[in-house]
């Protein structure tokens, strides 16, 4: 077995990866990169039923979205490879021999039908069929176990259906390491045979999985909860090869926001959040599910809120660069129980990363978005980014927050006319516009000073000008602060806006 640490993430290329997978991979790779280690995708797609076009590709293009690239795997080849497990099907079966030599597995003939058979006798009388050592050899199942040598090669010779099986011991306690989850025992007798290959030529996934950890010299397998109860099998086959197992870490659930049960994508759609990395296309349905991505997350936060999903660094410290993810990572800091998803957490970070993008990043990005923007100078949008992304959580948010910046309000919210407009409102506008004529150092720090000296000198109440003075540049009483929306829109436009609200409200 290597020294040099070697983690592999091993999706099956059968729909969209969800961000519980995502994780998976980050767990991965943050423990590769701390320990100066290598990381690999392998893509398990030896079920082909199940196997769907683009999939893979959707992996890697997550992955490398989310600034987790992978070093080794498909398009980067290293020492280890093919990395698609369907090329690799040459390598599987003569460990399925070897193991039938070493008297560690064995041919089974049953039928699916007398299999299924089986199982409805055992219902019957409240019983549940397990396929192992309490009825592999009774005679009611067909095989290698029970049949001559002559008998069983005379089958295989006559090209009948098999599959091999793992001959699971009796009356055995295995003791099992989990990094995260500790010691753990298994009595053996509650175990049933697992199929490891078919007559078709295809292994399943648990043969296929640990003759690929082996050859790609894998150190620590890091994988979901969902896996621990193939920790016996797999532990029990490196131990059937005589081979060094890897450590083994089973990461915990992500939960519904309820906290009850597993994150789904039904969760998402009914609470309306995305559950995967990218946006989806379902060519059977043509159903189009959501992305972080395109729903405007940027890839940071999508990293630091599922790095927190189950893992705690043990400190109060929330915001977490990928470098500092790496340095602070320890898989004794994972938690054995299962982590809640927040959405409002996740649009939390999003807030945060969003302070600090670039003003003209996001301006370019806004322009993307939203149509009335396309003729107008991106140095402008940049300015008026600045005012208004502190209170936005997603590019999305700013026309919204901004849209009186570019056109003038048409609509004047009810609430906010009664709140602002009395019987001397008109008269005290109008006499805010010849100010306004008058002041030639049309910046935002002497239009602060003019305005507010004026209305200091003639002893008006601050609301009785602000307030409506808002109202005409916003048609609500919101938006940044009144001044840099003034010197934003210029003197001419700020003028006609008051005007229009006078004539409007008169």
């Amino acid at each position: 077995m290597s020294q040099t640490v070697r983690v592999r993430f091993a999706p099956s290329p059968t729909g969209p990866l969800h961000i519980g997978g995502v994780r998976t991979a980050l767990f991965n790779y943050l423990f590769a990169k701390k320990q100066n280690g290598t990381f690999v995708l392998r893509i398990e797609d030896t079920d082909q039923n199940r196997y769907v076009e683009g999939a893979e590709d959707y992996i890697i293009e997550s992955l490398n979205w989310c600034n987790i690239p992978f070093d080794e795997g498909p398009g980067k080849e290293g020492d280890f490879g093919p990395y698609r497990q369907s090329e690799r099907k040459h390598l599987y079966k003569q460990y399925a021999d070897e193991l039938i030599a070493k008297g560690k597995a064995y041919y089974a003939f049953d039928t699916a039908e007398e299999l299924d058979s089986h199982r409805k006798d055992h219902e019957a009388n409240g019983k549940t069929f397990i396929y192992n050592w309490h009825n592999r050899e009774k005679g009611r199942l067909v095989n290698s176990l029970v049949l001559s040598e002559e008998e069983t090669q005379a089958k295989l010779d006559a090209g009948e259906d098999y599959v091999i099986r793992f001959l699971s011991p009796q009356d055995e306690t295995l003791h099992l390491k989990d990094i995260i989850r500790g010691d753990i025992k298994i009595d053996t007798n509650i175990l049933d045979d697992k199929v490891l290959f078919k007559s078709d030529g295809m292994p399943t996934y648990h043969l296929a999985n640990i003759v690929d950890d082996h050859l790609m010299e894998i150190t620590h397998v890091i994988r979901g909860e969902e896996w621990l109860p193939s920790l016996a099998l797999h532990y029990q086959l490196y131990q059937a090869f005589g081979w060094e197992a890897p450590e083994f870490a089973h990461l915990p659930l992500i939960l519904k926001p309820t906290g009850k049960g597993k994150l789904s994508k039904r969760d998402g759609d009914k609470l309306g959040f995305p559950v995967f990395p990218l946006a989806y296309k379902d060519h059977k349905t043509e159903t189009i599910s959501r992305g972080y991505r395109e729903d405007g997350y940027f890839p940071e936060a999508v990293v630091n809120f599922l790095a927190l999903l189950g893992w705690n660094p043990g400190t109060e410290q929330e915001i977490f660069s990928l470098e500092e993810l790496i340095n602070a990572f320890d898989l004794n800091k994972v938690n054995k129980s299962g982590a809640r998803f927040d959405p409002d957490k996740t649009k939390w970070f999003n807030h945060h990363y969003m302070q600090e993008q670039r003003d003209d990043e996001l301006a370019t990005d806004f322009k993307t978005i939203q149509p009335e923007l396309e003729d107008i100078d991106v140095n402008y949008v940049s300015m008026v980014v600045a005012l208004i992304k502190e209170r936005a959580n997603f590019v999305s948010d700013f026309w919204e927050l901004s849209h009186f910046f570019f056109e003038t309000p048409t609509d004047l919210d009810e609430k906010a006319v009664k709140k602002a407009w009395k019987e001397d409102s008109a008269e005290i506008m109008t006499k805010v516009i010849s100010l306004i004529d008058t002041i030639s150092d049309y910046s935002v720090e002497n239009l602060q000073t003019e305005i507010k000296g004026w209305i200091t000198k003639n002893e008006i109440g601050f609301g009785k000008v602000m307030m409506p003075l808002r109202l005409a540049l916003v048609g609500a009483l919101k938006g940044p602060d009144v001044f840099d929306i003034m010197f934003m829109i210029g003197k001419d436009e700020t003028k006609r806006r008051i005007d229009n609200l006078i004539n409007t409200l008169s």
